[in-house]
């Protein structure tokens, strides 16, 4: 009876499965990242084949072309798209620029000062950008109509309704994140309420501003309804309606629409790929009050 070994030693020594775990992990991480790459692979290599050949019976599922091409690149250059490209730049960069601004000071306020309807007004910020575009796009065209701000850059004002109600929100997080003392001591050593914000405050919460800027930037990139409906010159297109464009009566041009949205794609590529430590950083180090 020495010999025999004891049921709960059997027990203890089953099979270990974290290499089975493992293995089945790394396999969904691969087949998510397949699902979420192979579009913009698919559209990468559509931009380079000729138009027989995307509709071709035969050749349309082939993922090298037969006979590659850069026409459908020469083509949407030769039709302003890079015009396009500098109306998104403006009207991108503007909107982060005093979204950033209001949204800083906004939220601000409403981490540090104490009044009634605190909670309401938080929950009113985030019902706002709740809203169906569709439901606003009406008044903003009858107020900008008013104004004769359409065909303009003036759009800018109206990214706002999509734009500022995240911003205040993470902005909110990071500033309740500083604590106050750094505030009292900066106001014991002279300095005003305006100097702590901007020389104390604003500095200290930098990645949420850079994470807040990011996010605003490319949600104004990507805007297109408000443009569509407020400006309907083509002098005053931004990306997405220029692509949008890119259709005849009866067809789509996909070989051009897929050669111009890599040439779009490339800048906030760029950006997220160049600031993706500063933008995790900055969503992460909102999430925890200190």
């Amino acid at each position: 009876m020495a010999n025999t070994p004891m049921i709960g030693d059997m027990a203890g020594r089953g099979r270990d499965f974290r290499p089975l775990y493992k293995a089945l992990g790394g396999l969904v991480i691969c087949l998510f990242l397949l699902i979420n790459v192979f579009p913009f692979f698919w559209v990468l290599i559509t931009s380079f084949k000729p138009g027989e050949e995307i509709y071709g019976a035969t050749t349309a599922f082939r993922v090298i072309a037969l006979n590659p091409t850069v026409t459908n690149y020469t083509t949407v250059l030769l039709k302003g798209i890079l015009r396009s490209v500098l109306n998104s730049f403006i009207v991108s960069g503007v909107t982060t620029l005093y979204v950033v601004a209001v949204a800083s000071m906004s939220a601000y306020l409403i981490a540090r000062c104490a009044f009634r309807g605190k909670t309401l007004l938080m929950g009113l910020i985030l019902g706002i950008s709740m809203f169906p575009q569709m439901i606003i796009v009406g008044p903003i065209f009858n107020l900008f109509f008013q104004l004769k701000a359409l065909n303009s850059y003036w759009v800018t004002l109206a990214y706002s309704t999509i734009t500022l109600p995240a911003a205040v929100w993470i902005m909110v997080a990071h500033f309740k994140r500083i604590p106050i003392s750094v505030e009292e001591a900066a106001r014991i050593d002279g300095c005003s309420q305006w100097g702590t914000l901007w020389r104390v405050i604003f500095p200290m919460a930098a990645p949420g501003v850079f994470t807040t800027a990011i996010m605003t930037f490319i949600a104004a990139w990507n805007e297109y309804l408000l443009t569509s409906t407020l400006n309907g010159e083509k002098a005053y297109h931004t990306v997405p309606v220029a692509i949008n464009a890119l259709r005849t009566q009866f067809s789509i041009l996909w070989g051009e629409t897929t050669a111009a949205t890599i040439l779009v794609v490339l800048p906030t590529l760029a950006i997220v790929l160049l600031f993706q430590k500063q933008i995790v950083s900055g969503i992460t180090s909102g999430a925890v009050k200190e």
